[in-house]
Parts: structure tokens; C-alpha cells; sequence
């Protein structure tokens, strides 16, 4: 059994649908469990709806756009006829609706976040699964709602490993017959049967879930790159191709921003030694990326660029030095508001973290240890590491900047930066 997994630029349209349609085709000798992802920028549409209604404007026009993507879609792949599937979407935006008439303050906007956003891999899988049987692969459609059981952290919930595994075991191996098992990424449930999802871009993560559920082979994520590139093309010159990387290697890559893996992803499959493929969906003969136990001597320098940084520091107000405890009280704030620190550095009288920017968490951190602290912040900064560092790069990319923070281990090199 292999794990294929499909984002949203790879359905973000008629012909990518069909394009990933021809790559199953051509691998179904091998049972495959197929995760998809929100069609093209069905998250960001979804979002966009949320918004609206948030802001208390008339949200319906941006819904209707939603609405009439995915029925459009149907219609160009020829589904139009299929009365099985008109009736599951219309079920399916009847719930939407349900949710945002529904909405109150007290939910939260996570909840309501979770309970919307959730339908665009609803409705990306049901359009792909009906426009597979069409072309005669048989495929049956699983709700991963239903299968990966989570805690009641919304929009970042932490999954129950052993029930998830024993209900993806038991679901996918009652699918006899069928050629694709196709379910979503990103999402899942809680003991109430309320939707979770798993962090932005968490469908890499769904499909490390699956494969470790069910020991499967390998998993395959298909992406609009090539594979695992030393930097992001759009920001970096001359990048390389990493034809392989260890487990270690692309999990810290991951760790310092790298995107095109979804940080969760690698520890599971490295627990388990499944191998996972990055490769091209535009070019699908392509080696791509092997990411496995291995040894690779003289790595070129990895680029990971972060941006939308801000760098917070805490200093005591009465000159004494900065100790355990006080660093304890911070960590303990920013643990309950959940955010993460991309970098860290102490002195004597301060200590200083850079997290992703987010004035609302920052203000609530802020006001949480003002009474303990002289806090300063500075924002829209610009953050890069260099895992496997050479001078010649680190001089090459601190060229015209203003430096804040600078770092430097055996391997990483980081800097938070202001243009």
C-alpha cells in the first residue's frame, strides 16, 4: 500500500483534476490511499467568507463565489448529470450555511473557523473521487472526520494516535474492491464529533497519519516544485535539487520554516523508516526528492526565508539580572498562547524571542507580563537560516540589510534582519 497525497495547486483546476486523475491511473497496481487538499485557494476563499461575517458585512456574495467554483469545476469535468454528487454538495453548503447563521461570539472564531473552512477538502474530495469513477478507477470516499480523532485545540489540535490508527485500520481495510481510498487532509474530530483541523497546510501531516496507521510503503506528496529545493525559487538565484535527504536533515529544515513539507510530517514516517517522495506533478516521471535514513556528505547550504517577524524582548526593569524563573513566566505565557519562537537569545538584564508576527497574541503576551517586565517589540522584520552554512552565503545574504539578531551554531546560521 502506498500514500499519495494531492494539495491544492495540484486540483486547482479542470485540467490539474484531470492531470492527477492520469498519475493514480498510471500507479493503481498498488492499493493507494489518496489524501486532497482544498481546490487552488478554497482556504483563502473560506477564510475570506469567515472574515466578512466576523466583521459583520454582508458575507454572501463571497460565499457564492465558493459556491460557484465548485460548480463550475463539476460542470467542466462533465459531472453535471451526476444527481449523487449535486446532492452531497448542496448538502454540504446547506451545513455551512447552518454554521455561519449559527455563530455567536462565545464559539470563538477557531470553532467556527474549523466547522466552515473543514468543507473546501470536503468538496474537493467528493468532485475528485466522482470524476476518478468516471474514469473507471474505482474509488471509494472516506470522511476523515470521522477517522483521525484529535483534542479540542482548534485549528492546532493535537491527534489521539491510538484511536486514530485503529479507526483508519479498520475503515480503509473494509474498502475491498477498490482501487483508490480517497479522503481529505487537514481535518478531523474531537470526542464530541465537533471538526478540528491540524495547523494550515496540514494535509502532509494527514497523509504521514494514514501511512503510519496502516505501515504503508511509501508516501508520495506531489507538489508544483520539483522536489525538495535548497531555497525557495521565488526568493533565491540558482537553487539545487536535494536528489536526497535524511529524516533529520528535511525534519529541521521544516522546523526553521521550510515549506514545502509540512513541519509534523517527518517524524512519524522516520518512527515507522517509511520513505517520502516529493515530486513534481507537472513533470511525475521525475525522480524528485527521497527523504530517508541516509548519510549525505557535503550538503549545499539550505535558504529557508521567513518573513512577517517581530522581535519581542523582556528586560527587568530594576537592572537584575535575568534568571530561571523569569524565563519560566515567559515561556509559561507563551505556551498558553500558543505561539512559537523561531529564535531565542538571552543577556544579562533581557531576554529576547522572535515569533510570526501576530499583534493580537503579542498584545495579549504583552499585557500578561507587563507588570513583570520592561517589554519592547520591533516588527515587520524578515528572518533567514542557513542550515549547512558557508561564509561566502551568510556574506552574500547579509549584504544591504539592517541585522537585529544574528546567531551561529556548528551547522545554522540565522539572522533577523530589517530591509
Amino acid at each position: 500500500m502506498k500514500v499519495f497525497k494531492f494539495g491544492g495547486a495540484s486540483v486547482k483546476d479542470v485540467d490539474s483534476v484531470k492531470n492527477m486523475a492520469t498519475i493514480i491511473e498510471a500507479n493503481i497496481s498498488d492499493q493507494l490511499v489518496v489524501i486532497v487538499s482544498a481546490m487552488g485557494k478554497m482556504t483563502n476563499a473560506f477564510e475570506a467568507v469567515l472574515q466578512k461575517l466576523i466583521d459583520e458585512e454582508n458575507h454572501s456574495e463571497a460565499l457564492q463565489y465558493v459556491k460557484d467554483f465548485h460548480l463550475g469545476i463539476v460542470s467542466d469535468l462533465g459531472l453535471a448529470g451526476n444527481q449523487q454528487l449535486n446532492q452531497e454538495i448542496q448538502a454540504d453548503f446547506e451545513s455551512v450555511d447552518h454554521e455561519l447563521d449559527r455563530f455567536s461570539s462565545s464559539m470563538g472564531y477557531d470553532f467556527l473557523y474549523d466547522q466552515t473552512v473543514s468543507f473546501g477538502e470536503i468538496l474537493s474530495t467528493r468532485i475528485v473521487a466522482a470524476y476518478l469513477n468516471t474514469r473507471q478507477i474505482k474509488t471509494a470516499w472516506l470522511d476523515a472526520r470521522k477517522m483521525v480523532k484529535t483534542d479540542n485545540i482548534h485549528r492546532q489540535a493535537l491527534v489521539d494516535w491510538g484511536a486514530t490508527q485503529n479507526i483508519i485500520r479498520s475503515q480503509v481495510s473494509q474498502q475491498t474492491g477498490f482501487d483508490v481510498v480517497l479522503t481529505q487532509g487537514f481535518i478531523g474530530s474531537n470526542a464530541k464529533f465537533n471538526t478540528t483541523t491540524l495547523g494550515r497546510e496540514g494535509s502532509d501531516f494527514s497523509a504521514a497519519i494514514f501511512a503510519t496507521s496502516l505501515n504503508a510503503e511509501s508516501v508520495t506528496i506531489w507538489k508544483d516544485v520539483p522536489g525538495v529545493l535548497n531555497a525557495d525559487p521565488k526568493k533565491f538565484a540558482d537553487t539545487v535539487l536535494f536528489d536526497q535527504l535524511p529524516y533529520k536533515e528535511a525534519a529541521e529544515m521544516t522546523y526553521y520554516g521550510a515549506s514545502v513539507i509540512h513541519p509534523k510530517t517527518i517524524k512519524p514516517l522516520a518512527q515507522k523508516g517509511i520513505p517520502l517522495y516529493v515530486k513534481s506533478f507537472e513533470n511525475p516521471e521525475a525522480n524528485g526528492t527521497l527523504i530517508n535514513e541516509c548519510v549525505i556528505p557535503n550538503l549545499a547550504p539550505a535558504i529557508i526565508h521567513k518573513g512577517k517577524q517581530t522581535v519581542i524582548s523582556f528586560k527587568i526593569s530594576d537592572f537584575s539580572f535575568i534568571n530561571e524563573q523569569h524565563i519560566h513566566l515567559i515561556f509559561e505565557h507563551i505556551n498558553r498562547n500558543h505561539l512559537t519562537i523561531n529564535l531565542m537569545q538571552n543577556s544579562a538584564i533581557s531576554f529576547t524571542i522572535c515569533i510570526d508576527d501576530n499583534p493580537v497574541k503579542r498584545e495579549q503576551l504583552r499585557m500578561a507580563l507587563k507588570d513583570d517586565f520592561l517589554i519592547y517589540y520591533n516588527e515587520g522584520l524578515e528572518m533567514i537560516t542557513i542550515k549547512n552554512y558557508n561564509q561566502a552565503t551568510i556574506d552574500s545574504l547579509m549584504k544591504d540589510k539592517q541585522i537585529i539578531i544574528e546567531q551561529r551554531s556548528r551547522n545554522n546560521f540565522q539572522m533577523v534582519y530589517k530591509l
